[in-house]
């Protein structure tokens, strides 16, 4: 059984938050899959600019908690751009047993509630 690397896990991020952010009518301007690079998405909604960093976890780790550091890095550059900065933590877990590893044939359950404003 082999457990899912970080970027793995990031990218499976990716792919709910990328869905999400069509779903609710966001324009794709730019996407960075890279898991040290933020924001992951630079998009626009009714002419406004957002960046939203995107960042994957496993159970136990709660995904709504992000670097603060980090998060303000993205909010000096996003004032410059006159964007809006915005965090989608999305958690996955094992769907038979939370506390077991999740490996690339398991099936997952995930825990995000779409993405959340940072002042």
């Amino acid at each position: 059984m082999e457990t899912l690397t970080s970027q793995e896990i990031h990218q499976l991020a990716m792919q709910e938050v990328g869905t999400y952010l069509e779903h609710e009518g966001f324009e794709f301007l730019a996407v960075n899959s890279q898991i040290k690079r933020s924001p992951q998405f630079v998009c626009v909604k009714d002419k406004i600019l957002y960046f939203v960093v995107t960042q994957g976890c496993l159970y136990p780790q709660p995904p709504k908690e992000y670097d603060s550091i980090k998060m303000n890095k993205v909010k000096l550059h996003a004032d410059k751009n006159k964007a809006k900065v915005y965090f989608a933590g999305v958690g996955f877990a094992n769907a038979h047993d939370y506390k077991k590893p999740l490996s690339k044939t398991d099936p997952y359950v995930v825990n995000f509630d779409g993405i959340q404003k940072i002042i």
